[in-house]
């Protein structure tokens, strides 16, 4: 029998690559990153951390799961929870901001969503996930927001598929990037 436990899953294996590229490109340009995760409950930074001298480019993940996590780690005010909900652009940009306030990172993302099965709604469906991206020094109404519902998965594959998009948006290449529409995606 062949012990296939050291073997990285095709999805562990797509989130090692995605990672490693973010440290190199960022480490080239001298950038930090930092996260601020909900529903990928700290997936991004998992992916980062995994790999060894990540130090030098990541700078701080915060796993705020909970509204009052996100009010006391990155500064979310309560007005924006209450009026808009967890799950919302302007949650996500409130996260983005307090992730580069509360770190000395150069570009940050910041992911909320409902990866299911249940905790959906017909306005916020199973799969919606809100992304958000800022720069330090960047005007914040510049920053880089998106909703995009991941469809046709279970809850691992919408968590997989958000953390590779959360990835992506880390790369140096994406600083050009400003609030988007809304998008459909598989998940994953």
């Amino acid at each position: 029998m062949t012990d296939t436990s050291a073997v990285p899953s095709s999805r562990e294996a797509a989130r090692g690559e995605l990672a490693t590229r973010v440290l190199t490109d960022n480490r080239a340009a001298g950038r930090r990153v930092a996260v601020a995760e909900s529903c990928t409950g700290g997936m991004v930074c998992a992916a980062l951390t995994d790999i060894a001298g990540s130090s030098d480019v990541f700078s701080a993940g915060f796993i705020t799961y909970s509204g009052a996590a996100k009010q006391a780690q990155l500064d979310v005010s309560s007005e924006i929870l209450e009026t808009f909900g967890e799950v919302s652009l302007a949650t996500a940009w409130a996260m983005v901001a307090g992730a580069l306030a509360n770190s000395d990172a150069d570009v940050a993302v910041a992911i909320t969503g409902i990866a299911g099965p249940g905790g959906g709604s017909e306005k916020k469906p199973v799969g919606q996930v809100v992304f958000a991206r800022g720069l330090r020094g960047q005007d914040p109404d510049d920053y880089f927001t998106q909703r995009v519902q991941f469809e046709g998965g279970d809850r691992a594959g919408i968590r997989h598929a958000a953390t590779l998009f959360a990835l992506d948006l880390l790369l140096p290449e994406r600083d050009a990037l400003r609030p988007s529409e809304d998008i459909a995606l598989p998940a994953g």
